[in-house]
């Protein structure tokens, strides 16, 4: 029997995404977020999480899209990457998605090389697409340290 794929999906503009269920620690409502000097472009600033400080990244804009303004529909994935946390800020998210794994094709060639190498495949439930990432490979390397540095320096001035 094949394996299915649980993930959370997950809105920016029109088109439906998803990540591993597994990675998600949990979703919120678009809090109060705090500009950090010197971030990379596509991190938004820092919210505080019950005490710890997380990063925010605005998929939209690290996607090329532009940058996504908050509605009421608008929420903060939660990720663990690496036991760091990262906050991801989409249009909306609240499906558990449950793909076969048949219904999984794997990314195009243009997708598996380069920039966009952190789209793992498309799956396809209900006549939907459903675009599946790596987050791991979403972050650009020479931007991790400096999300880093900027949640360090946030935790610091508080």
């Amino acid at each position: 029997m094949a394996n299915d794929f649980h993930v959370i999906g997950f809105r920016i503009g029109e088109e439906s995404y998803g990540i591993p269920i597994s990675m998600v620690r949990e979703i919120v409502r678009v809090p109060n977020i705090t500009a950090v000097p010197n971030a990379p472009e596509t991190i938004l600033g820092v919210i505080n999480l019950r005490g710890k400080i997380v990063p925010v990244m605005d998929l939209r804009k690290r996607f090329g899209l532009g940058e996504l303004h908050a509605d009421k529909k608008s929420r903060i994935l939660v990720v663990d990457l690496e036991n760091r946390l990262l906050g991801l800020f989409v249009n909306s998210a609240s499906e558990v998605l449950k793909i076969p794994s048949s219904e999984v094709e794997p990314p195009a060639s243009m997708f598996s090389d380069g920039e966009s190498g952190y789209v793992t495949g498309v799956g396809k439930l209900k006549g939907r697409l459903i675009i599946l990432l790596d987050i791991a490979k979403l972050l650009l390397r020479q931007d991790y340290k400096r999300i880093e540095e900027a949640a360090e320096f946030a935790g610091s001035t508080r």
